[in-house]
């Protein structure tokens, strides 16, 4: 069983998993200052971020009446490529916050 096939039987589509990935790379790429250590988590948090919110995404913005192409899957791939470029930020935002509100300190220990 190839990885395409496992990732199918999971319900989920590699293409999006891919763009996703993409959109993590280049948020990672993109920093002032890059860190070694995301330059491997935001890809990957880009991809499962991408993975699971995509498909609802798109049916909720369908939903709401926007004007769409007559092809659904260019439209998945580059909000997939979205998705996957603002989960990291959206990660960042959201574990911030947590911190902030626990008190506890937010640089790193020695």
């Amino acid at each position: 069983m190839t990885l395409h096939e496992i990732l199918m039987a999971m319900g989920i589509d590699p293409s999006v998993l891919y763009a996703g990935a993409g959109g993590g790379a280049l948020r990672a790429l993109s920093r002032k200052k890059i860190k070694f250590r995301e330059v491997f988590v935001s890809p990957v948090c880009g991809a499962l971020a991408s993975a699971y919110l995509t498909i609802p995404a798109v049916q909720y913005v369908k939903m709401s009446g926007w004007p769409f192409p007559q092809d659904d899957a260019q439209v998945v791939l580059a909000s997939a490529f979205l998705i996957g470029t603002c989960a990291m930020w959206i990660a960042d935002l959201v574990l911030g916050f947590i911190v902030r509100r626990m008190g506890l300190s937010q640089e790193p220990p020695p």
